[in-house]
C-alpha cells in the first residue's frame, strides 16, 4: 500500500481557515437559520446537550416517561437521556439498515413513551413516515437525531421539522465544527419559545469548560489537516487497534458526565465564518459522492446506503454494508489504521456496549447487531486523492468475490 502524506479523516469535515479565527463571523444562530432555511435555531454546546434541553422541554409539558431510540446509534443518546430522569427503550433496526423497525417500533411505543428518537445517520436521509405514524397514535414526541446531517434536506425541507424537533452536531470532524457544539431546530413557534426558555433556565455559563473549548478550536483549526491528523487522531486509533479495543478505536467511549455550559460569542463568530463556505464544500462532496458511489456498488457483496428520491443527504462518509462479519473484518484488517479514512461508525449495537449496560440491559436487536457487524465508512474527504481510492477498491474487490 502507497504512503499517504499525513492521515485522512473518517469523515469530510470542513477545514477551518486562519481568517475564522478573527471572530468576525457575525450572528451565528441566524446565519445558520438561513443556512437551513428554517425561522430560527438554538445553539448549545454539543449535539448531546441539544438532545438534553429538547427532552427536558418535553418533559415540562408531559408525565410519560421513557423514550425510543434505535439499537444502532451513538451511545451519548442513552447518557442524554439518563440525565434527564427518563427511562430507555431500544428498538431493532430494519434488516441491514440504520433506520427504525416500524413492526417493532409499533410493539414498543405505548402510553408511556414520552419521544421516539429516530437518527439519519451519516448523512443519510431515514424514512421518518412509518416512525411519525406509529408515534402520533400513541401520542409520542417524535425527535430527530439529525447529528451527522447537517445541511441534508427531505422534501426540499432542513431536517428536523418533519418530527416535533430535531438536533444537529458541531462536533469535531463534522461538516461544520466549533470542534464541540449543537444545534437544534422545531417547526413550532410554540415549542421553539419553550426549547429557548429551558436553554435559559437550566444551561450555566461554565466558563471554564468553555475556555477549554475554546483552546481546543484553536488546535483542531491547526491540526485538522493530512500533516496534523495522525497525532490528533491516527496514532490513538492504531494503538487502540493493536490493543483489541475495538471500541476505542471507534471513538466510541464516552462517559456519562456530559459537559453543559454555553457556547461563547467567539466560538460562534467562528463557526458563522466558515459557514460561508459550508453550501460550496457540500457540493463538492455531493460531486465526489456521485463520482464514486458507482465504483464501489458495482463491487459484488457490497452494498452502499444512499437516498431515495426526494431525499438530499450530506456526504461526509460512504456507509458499507459486505456480504458477512468475517469479510468486513478482513478488510477492516487492512483499511483500518492505514490512514486512508475506512473506519466503523460505531462499534456495535447499543445493547453490546459493556459501559452501557447499566442503561440499555439485554435486548433482543438481531437487525442492529448484523448492520454492526457487516458494515464500515469510506471517508469522503477531498484529502482521500484518486490513487488511494483505488487502493481502497482494490482491497474490497480482493475480499468482497
Amino acid at each position: 500500500m502507497s504512503i499517504l502524506k499525513g492521515e485522512c479523516p473518517p469523515t469530510a469535515g470542513l477545514p477551518l481557515l486562519l481568517g475564522d479565527l478573527a471572530g468576525r463571523g457575525g450572528d451565528f444562530a441566524q446565519r445558520l437559520a438561513g443556512f437551513l432555511e428554517v425561522p430560527a435555531v438554538g445553539i448549545a454546546c454539543s449535539g448531546t446537550a441539544s438532545l438534553i434541553i429538547i427532552l427536558e422541554t418535553l418533559r415540562r409539558r408531559s408525565k410519560r416517561t421513557t423514550v425510543v431510540v434505535p439499537a444502532y446509534t451513538c451511545p451519548l443518546v442513552v447518557f442524554a437521556i439518563a440525565r434527564c430522569g427518563l427511562q430507555l427503550r431500544v428498538c431493532d433496526v430494519r434488516p441491514l439498515s440504520f433506520e427504525l423497525d416500524p413492526e417493532a417500533l409499533a410493539k414498543i411505543c405505548d402510553e408511556r413513551t414520552l419521544a421516539v428518537v429516530p437518527t439519519h445517520l451519516g448523512g443519510r436521509v431515514a424514512d421518518l413516515a412509518p416512525v411519525i405514524a406509529i408515534a402520533r397514535r400513541c401520542g409520542a414526541y417524535v425527535i430527530e437525531d439529525a447529528a451527522q446531517a447537517l445541511g441534508a434536506r427531505d422534501g426540499g425541507k432542513s431536517l428536523g421539522l418533519a418530527g416535533d424537533a430535531g438536533f444537529f452536531s458541531l462536533a469535531a470532524g463534522k461538516g461544520l465544527s466549533l470542534f464541540e457544539g449543537g444545534v437544534w431546530v422545531a417547526a413550532d413557534a410554540g415549542l421553539r419559545a419553550e426549547l429557548s426558555d429551558t436553554a435559559r433556565d437550566i444551561v450555566p455559563r461554565g466558563l471554564l469548560m468553555e475556555a477549554r473549548r475554546c483552546l481546543e478550536l484553536l488546535g483542531y483549526a491547526l491540526a485538522y489537516r493530512p500533516q496534523g491528523l495522525p497525532f490528533v487522531y491516527g496514532h490513538a486509533l492504531r494503538r487502540a487497534l493493536r490493543e483489541n479495543d475495538p471500541v476505542a478505536a471507534a471513538g466510541d467511549c464516552f462517559s456519562p458526565e456530559i459537559p453543559f455550559h454555553r457556547v461563547s460569542a467567539w466560538r460562534q463568530a467562528v463557526g458563522s465564518s466558515a459557514l460561508a463556505r459550508l453550501p460550496a464544500f457540500q457540493q463538492r462532496l455531493a460531486r465526489r459522492a456521485a463520482e464514486r458511489l458507482p465504483r464501489l456498488a458495482a463491487l459484488p457483496g457490497v452494498k452502499v446506503l444512499s437516498d431515495p428520491p426526494g431525499r438530499r443527504g450530506t456526504w461526509p462518509v460512504f456507509m458499507v454494508l459486505l456480504a458477512s462479519e468475517a469479510m468486513r473484518d478482513r478488510v477492516l484488517g487492512v483499511l483500518w489504521g492505514a490512514g486512508l479514512g475506512v473506519a466503523r461508525m460505531f462499534a456495535c449495537a447499543l445493547p453490546d456496549y459493556e459501559y452501557l449496560r447499566p442503561w440499555v440491559g439485554e435486548c433482543h436487536v438481531p437487525n442492529a447487531r448484523e448492520f454492526a457487524a457487516r458494515s464500515l465508512t469510506i471517508t469522503n474527504s477531498p484529502w482521500l486523492d484518486d490513487a488511494h481510492f483505488e487502493e481502497i477498491l482494490g482491497v474490497l474487490a480482493r475480499f468482497c468475490r
